[in-house]
């Protein structure tokens, strides 16, 4: 009932009488829907949330802030005949969610005048709360506890791909639901594509591997990138290590609410940018996590004007490319606090780990 009630609050701010979520990710933060193939219809004074006959049952146990509607002509014709039956004379809908085809559908089922809206749900999420965080706590020790397997068990020979896949199946196994993204193995030269996913390249003697991986836990996810060499790198590599090191501990230092994102990246940037490398980080220093991968408050820019509050979950990120050599990035996720920051993750060691395999 709280979210629904937060919703609400928003809604009334914004003099918006009715709203329907069709982003599978906000119906769930929402709702407490775990399902597929639904809806929330919120107004006022009521909610409903419409589903098919795969997921009613779930929804009927799952549901107890709305009325639970099955559908069987449709997913937005339901939703636009309970519309109709409550009066509604104004719909919202998300407008960065919703494909044209399904506006016109909605369109043809209801007499409402349908309204546009944008970041309704997304601005709700951007706070997270205590039992929010501790969700995302444990997919981050997930995380960590799968990188130590992964330490423990590279070697030369390996392909990206089955160490990609090896540490996958090794979160699961300690109860992730599944993971953030396409776990990024990126060895030797490929290290330095930023998003270098695992494909078949073997894993050599003398690589640095960027490992970017993270877990979904009960809906919320974690995001961690280590840099390692096996054996001996190239020794630029490591300079460019101390330097990433050097602007994510400068990044995690200044976090607190009502710094500015424009700033966090300035901040990424200064160690790196005076070592002459400032054309090798072209990408946002941090972006916010949660139930999706990217979400608000969005990613570090030189335009982003957005002050950071407390209880936004962030990444703090730098990193170095060096195109034919190799590239190093470090990723951690932190909690912005009332007062600074708590680091969610283990911070990365301050010298390029060598793995002696």
């Amino acid at each position: 009932m709280a979210k629904i009630e937060e919703l609400r609050r928003v809604m009334r701010d914004q003099d918006l009488k009715a709203i329907v979520l069709t982003d599978p990710v906000n119906v769930s933060y929402v709702s407490d829907f775990s399902g597929d193939e639904s809806a929330l219809l919120v107004t006022l004074t009521q909610a409903y949330l419409v589903t098919d006959s795969r997921f009613i049952e779930v929804a009927k146990h799952e549901i107890h802030a709305a009325t639970v509607v099955e559908h069987h002509h449709g997913l937005l014709p339901a939703v636009g005949k309970l519309a109709d039956q409550d009066d509604v004379k104004e719909l919202g809908f998300e407008a960065e969610y919703m494909t044209f085809a399904d506006y016109q559908v909605l369109a043809g089922a209801t007499a409402a005048q349908l309204r546009g809206t944008r970041h309704l749900v997304a601005g709700l999420r951007e706070v997270k709360s205590p039992a929010e965080v501790a969700l995302i706590q444990k997919a981050v020790d997930i995380a960590e506890d799968g990188y130590r397997h992964v330490l423990a068990t590279i070697r030369p020979g390996m392909t990206e791909r089955a160490v990609a896949n090896d540490l996958d199946f090794y979160m699961r196994g300690l109860g992730a639901s599944g993971v953030s993204f396409d776990t990024i193995v990126a060895s030797g030269y490929r290290s330095a594509l930023p998003h270098g996913f695992a494909d078949d390249k073997a894993i050599e003697a003398g690589d640095v591997v960027t490992l970017d991986w993270g877990c979904t836990y009960h809906g919320y996810m974690s995001d961690l990138t280590r840099t390692f060499a096996i054996g001996t790198p190239d020794p630029q590599l490591d300079k460019i290590y101390r330097l990433v090191y050097q602007a994510n501990r400068g990044v995690a230092a200044m976090m607190r609410p009502g710094v500015l994102g424009k700033d966090i990246q300035a901040q990424a940037h200064q160690p790196i940018d005076a070592a002459g490398y400032q054309q090798n980080f072209g990408h946002g220093a941090g972006h916010g996590i949660g139930r999706d991968i990217h979400e608000g408050p969005g990613a570090w820019g030189v335009y982003m004007e957005t002050p950071i509050v407390a209880g936004n979950v962030l990444t703090d990120e730098p990193g170095i490319y060096l195109p034919g050599i190799g590239g190093v990035r470090i990723e951690d996720d932190l909690l912005v606090t009332d007062s600074g920051v708590q680091q969610l993750s283990t911070p990365a060691p301050a010298e390029l780990l060598h793995l002696d395999i």
